[in-house]
């Protein structure tokens, strides 16, 4: 097929030889298949932040690194200048993940490249070859959905570990591939122990799994890995083959009343600080 114009400086540069066909057309990017080298590789072609509708909520840009203060100036005014800068650190968040994640043995599409807003990645595949489906679109054995829950939660440990948590996992991003299930789909990544909202996010993905292979599995529709994982991290316990129990009994303790209240005037002061910063900067 004719190369799409985000794909032709690459095929100018020699890092994509010819682009087979388009795979799939989503809120924030398209995706093609594409010949690299001799190899069938994967080419996500992210949409420009004027085309997209996928918004960026503040829960998963929380404490994202930018470049300079004039970037994060920018994108709290929402500037057209910091709009471009939070659509850089949203394609970059998911390529630092797949690379964070992929050397941690995590099951994701080994990424190649990134340049000009396209990800070179592998192209998943199932056990004839073609490209791997979604689970949404597969329908399993009880023995099956028993399978893949487990290897999946196995994944969520080892995300974890890494320091990662995917924010926005289901059965809509991970593909069924030859070997088992790959996780795909990251730019919403959020980094563990820098985002207050990573517990949260960490337990919705679980039950999203849980909910899913449930169809198929009832019994697993008891468990409740989620707090249990989390729990085993906080206390610095969690390791990529923690064997788990899929249970959690919380144990529930006085309030600190104090402590909270010391919480939240330091965070009021940090608040007024910044404000004061921004302020000194305009």
């Amino acid at each position: 097929m004719k190369a799409p114009k985000r794909l032709q400086s690459l095929i100018e540069e020699g890092l994509v030889d010819s682009v087979v066909r388009q795979l799939m057309s989503g809120k924030e990017a398209t995706v093609y298949v594409v010949r690299c080298g001799g190899e069938t590789c994967c080419a996500k072609v992210y949409k420009e932040a004027t085309h997209r509708s996928f918004r960026q909520a503040v829960d998963y840009t929380e404490n994202r690194k930018v470049k300079n203060t004039r970037q994060a100036r920018a994108m709290a005014k929402g500037t057209k200048f910091g709009r471009q800068a939070q659509e850089e650190a949203w394609q970059s968040a998911e390529v630092d993940a797949l690379y964070r994640l992929a050397a941690a043995g995590v099951r994701v599409p080994k990424p190649h490249n990134f340049c000009d807003g396209v990800l070179l990645m592998d192209l998943v595949t199932d056990e004839t070859g073609d490209a791997a489906p979604r689970l949404n679109d597969v329908v399993f054995t009880p023995e099956q959905a028993l399978e893949h829950h487990a290897t999946l939660i196995g994944e969520v440990v080892r995300m974890l570990c890494a320091g990662v948590v995917h924010g926005d996992l289901s059965e809509f991003n991970i593909l069924l591939a030859a070997d088992g299930p790959v996780i795909i789909d990251l730019p919403q990544a959020v980094d563990a122990a820098g985002n207050n909202h990573a517990r949260r996010m960490l337990l919705r993905d679980v039950t999203n799994l849980r909910d899913f292979f449930g169809r198929f599995a009832p019994a697993l529709l008891a468990t409740d890995y989620g707090p249990e994982i989390w729990d085993l991290y906080e206390r610095g316990l969690l390791a990529p083959d923690q064997p788990l129990t899929g249970r959690f009994e919380q144990v529930l303790g006085a309030v600190d009343l104090e402590g909270v209240m010391e919480v939240i005037d330091d965070v009021q002061l940090e608040e007024a600080a910044r404000k004061m910063r921004q302020t000194a900067d305009q």
